[in-house]
């Protein structure tokens, strides 16, 4: 599945469960996140063991972005025994504390920093 408009792009390669995140995120509210949700949904109700989210070129991500993070790692913390794993970039100043606020929802996420 892909979405993509002129200021963002988000797909799922369903071979590793990679969702890639690139751009800049400032959708006005819950309702313009509905099909960012939607995808993160079917990932989070798949059967994998790992799931990663690629967000190093993700250079801008408004709250109600971080909001829907934390709700698909809250939903991803429930299912036994799946790892997700978070590639963010320190080039990129929102995620340093953002990512590891998503940490701190669920311990066994690995940060992995480029």
């Amino acid at each position: 599945m892909e979405i993509k408009t002129d200021t963002y792009s988000i797909s799922q390669a369903h071979e590793n469960n990679t969702i890639k995140l690139e751009g800049a995120l400032r959708l006005s509210g819950m309702d313009e996140y509905a099909p960012i949700v939607a995808l993160f949904n079917e990932v989070a109700a798949s059967p994998t063991e790992q799931v990663i989210l690629d967000l190093r070129n993700l250079e801008f991500l408004n709250s109600s972005g971080i909001n829907i993070l934390s709700k698909f790692v809250i939903k991803i913390r429930q299912k036994e025994n799946v790892q997700v794993v978070v590639q963010g970039s320190q080039k990129v100043a929102w995620q340093g504390k953002s990512l590891k606020n998503l940490q701190r929802l669920m311990p066994t996420l690995q940060l992995k920093w480029e």
